[in-house]
């Protein structure tokens, strides 16, 4: 049975963290050196009393609003983050009760960061396969900043907090999702976490440690190996670009835009000069927002969708990898 994306909307929080404010904290870091380095010059930060799930109910209602949507056809609620509200409940049965949805839906949480998007689609249309659900509310929510220790400037200057609401449907909408490819390496679990706070370390008695630069890490807070996810990228993306196309039947050339998930514009240039994808068709949206982990997929879509980069006739790549290691690829068309 098919199943479509038919609408998506976002949520940014009003705080802003600018290349301004990082450099006057780190002078060693000028605005341009984080521009061209990142690709980013401005991210929504979320308050200190403002939470993911907050940040998902906003996207969501925003969802129906923005199209129109009767909030009682939704049948299942899917929401990805790893920032939820509590260990327990499930935070999917807060937003439930928030955004006042009918009680006889389902709804669950699941944990994956950069290729949760693709996951959650996935995810979605085999619910809508198994005849289990209609139309699927996704949300994706992340409030990274909350784990950045802030003398960490290298991830203070890629994270920023956001939420994206995606509504898949069995009834035809604006793109009918394709066949998925996944991967996950759990071997580079260790190059980003955030070690202590879960229930295996769960006393948040990190100390800072320091290297060559300043501040290294602190087990309470999120902790990158940069090198190492970027040796991990670049080897992931292209075999699964490769894959993903194989598995949907379809030419490289044949596909209108690449959309992958927005990590920071250097990575991003690399792997498409790798694979060798023309830029007029690979899409980066990230210059305001920063790289907002699991959202970054569907506010890009959003974004190509807006500037009409992407319309429903258009054959779409996307392609989700990061922490775990995890990846997904599916095509939309």
């Amino acid at each position: 049975m098919d199943a479509y994306i038919t609408a998506i909307s976002y949520y940014l929080p009003e705080k802003e963290l600018t290349n301004e404010l990082i450099s006057a904290d780190f002078p060693e870091w000028g605005v341009e050196k984080i521009s061209q380095k990142t690709g980013i010059y401005t991210r929504h930060i979320a308050n200190k009393d403002e939470f993911a799930s907050d940040l998902g109910v906003k996207a969501a209602l925003r969802l129906f609003d923005e199209h129109n949507i009767d909030r009682s056809t939704i049948d299942f609620i899917l929401y990805c983050t790893q920032s939820p509200d509590y260990f327990l409940p499930t935070t999917a049965c807060i937003i439930q009760n928030k955004l006042q949805l009918p009680t006889g839906i389902g709804a669950l949480d699941f944990n994956l960061g950069c290729s949760g998007f693709v996951y959650g689609i996935g995810l979605a249309k085999g619910l809508i396969a198994t005849g289990s659900a209609k139309n699927v509310l996704l949300i994706t929510a992340e409030t990274y900043s909350k784990f950045i220790h802030p003398k960490d400037k290298s991830n203070l200057t890629i994270f920023g907090d956001a939420a994206a609401a995606t509504l898949i449907t069995k009834e035809p909408g604006m793109f009918k999702i394709g066949n998925f490819v996944y991967g996950t390496d759990g071997s580079g679990s260790e190059n980003l976490i955030v070690r202590n706070g879960g229930i295996k370390n769960r006393d948040l008695n990190g100390e800072d440690e320091s290297g060559e630069e300043g501040f290294k890490r602190n087990d309470n807070n999120l902790y990158m190996n940069g090198p190492a996810i970027f040796q991990f990228t670049t080897q992931a993306v292209p075999e699964l670009i490769s894959k993903t196309l194989a598995a949907n039947n379809i030419a490289r050339e044949d596909i209108d835009m690449f959309i992958f998930h927005q990590a920071n514009k250097y990575m991003l240039d690399f792997i498409r000069k790798k694979i060798g994808i023309a830029e007029s068709k690979c899409f980066y949206f990230l210059e305001d927002c920063g790289n907002t982990v699991s959202s970054t997929i569907p506010i890009a879509l959003n974004g190509a969708l807006a500037e009409s980069k992407v319309n429903s006739n258009s054959k779409i790549l996307l392609a989700g990898f990061g922490v775990g290691y995890s990846w997904a690829g599916c095509v939309l068309n």
